[in-house]
């Protein structure tokens, strides 16, 4: 009888060789099937709206900046990016995961270096080191740590197996390399990157077989810190004078008694996202963009949308997001090959993590940790490896039959 399992991710892999072929008989490959016409057409879409909403939200600190001489600056950027970003999909969507497989250590070491090459030679921006200078461009570890760790979760679940029931197997290994990553990442500081691994690792965790308990005492952990810190807010808004991260709980707790230091983005943003009321000010016309609310091209992009497109288009938005993730797991339960279903639950879970998190974060749900809103913040490194991510989805999806 074959071994039952609980979730439908867990499953048993198949055999690693195939039955020899007779002597002499010449061996052909299966053809592949076409890439998911579906993702592929929401994700493009996502990324138009995007480049339409970042040429709005950032036309205004663009010509401040650049003493109008280039006010489509951020845009044309990130529209080079986009094109380098399609280039990678493309590329990406032909190459089987049994070969990006075999790289999954060669990532989770290499991510290792580049983390403690920020640390050595990072250039600083915004009271952060996140950054690392490649001739004229830069760009950030951070990204290329969230694929690694996808893509090692996915090749160690698979190989554990059952085993990922027990401790050793299924806490441990993964444990140690989401300790080390957040240890080097709050370094930085980067807490939205942390945030992030931390929880697309719990996801993969729970997907390949890791007992709940395990994460009923993780989740009780976090609501014991978020209370305790609510009940002691006199504490923490003593503590913000001196720290990073105390400084912005302390500004999520209460913005409106920090409204002129790290209380000033959020108050912004919610100004943003009440004016836009029903059906919004209307394409260019948000008025916080002009210099009022920080990071309007970048973090808080949400807020502009909620303002320009009222409640409507940004709910419409986010129907487009819930759409592509719910495609995305969906693909992720019609993969035959245990790796490839993990590989895709996991960067499909990354979207959704980030997507939830920023709005969080926009609405004061959530205190600010700096995460980006896939697709339309601006970010050159960000976007490519996002894009490179939804190549391997689709490269997941041509070798599903029937679909």
């Amino acid at each position: 009888m074959a071994e039952l399992y609980d979730f439908p991710f867990q499953q048993p892999d198949r055999p690693d060789t195939l039955p020899e072929e007779p002597a002499g008989k010449r061996v052909r490959r299966k053809r592949r099937g076409k890439l998911d016409l579906p993702f592929l057409l929401l994700t493009l879409l996502l990324l138009a709206v995007g480049l339409v909403m970042l040429l709005s939200a950032s036309y205004a600190i663009a010509y401040y900046e650049t003493d109008a001489k280039a006010p489509m600056s951020y845009f044309t950027g990130q529209a080079l990016y986009a094109l380098f970003g399609l280039l990678a999909l493309i590329a990406v969507s032909f190459v089987p995961l049994s070969f990006l497989r075999r790289f999954s250590f060669v990532g989770i070491l290499a991510s290792l270096a580049l983390l403690l090459g920020v640390l050595l030679t990072g250039l600083r921006g915004n009271g952060a080191v996140r950054w690392i200078a490649i001739g004229e461009r830069t760009f950030q570890p951070s990204e290329l740590v969230k694929a690694a760790v996808v893509l090692a979760f996915a090749d160690w679940t698979v190989r554990f197996g059952p085993k990922m029931g027990d401790f050793r197997h299924g806490v441990l290994p993964f444990l140690a390399v989401l300790g080390v990553f957040s240890f080097l990442l709050l370094q930085q500081p980067h807490l939205s990157a942390t945030i992030i691994i931390l929880g697309v690792g719990a996801l993969m965790m729970y997907a390949g077989g890791t007992r709940w308990y395990w994460f009923a005492i993780a989740i009780a952990a976090v609501v014991g810190v978020v209370l305790l810190l609510r009940a002691n807010a006199d504490w923490v808004i003593k503590k913000a004078e001196t720290n990073y991260a105390f400084a912005r709980i302390a500004a999520w707790l209460d913005p409106e008694s920090q409204k002129q230091d790290d209380g000033w983005q959020i108050i912004q943003s919610l100004y943003a996202i009440g004016s836009g009321g029903l059906l919004g000010l209307g394409l260019g016309n948000s008025r916080q963009k002009y210099l009022y609310l920080p990071e309007a091209q970048n973090d808080y992009i949400f807020s502009i949308i909620c303002e320009e497109l009222g409640f409507v288009g940004a709910v419409l938005i986010l129907l487009l997001f819930a759409v592509l993730i719910l495609r995305g797991f969906w693909l992720a339960l019609q993969c035959k090959d245990p790796f490839n279903r993990m590989m895709v639950l996991g960067f499909t879970g990354l979207i959704a993590i980030q997507v939830f998190l920023n709005v969080g974060v926009v609405t004061n749900l959530l205190p600010s940790t700096g995460i980006s809103l896939p697709f339309f913040s601006y970010g050159g490194t960000a976007l490519v490896v996002q894009m490179a991510e939804v190549g391997i989805i689709l490269s997941a999806s041509r070798d599903i039959a029937d679909k």
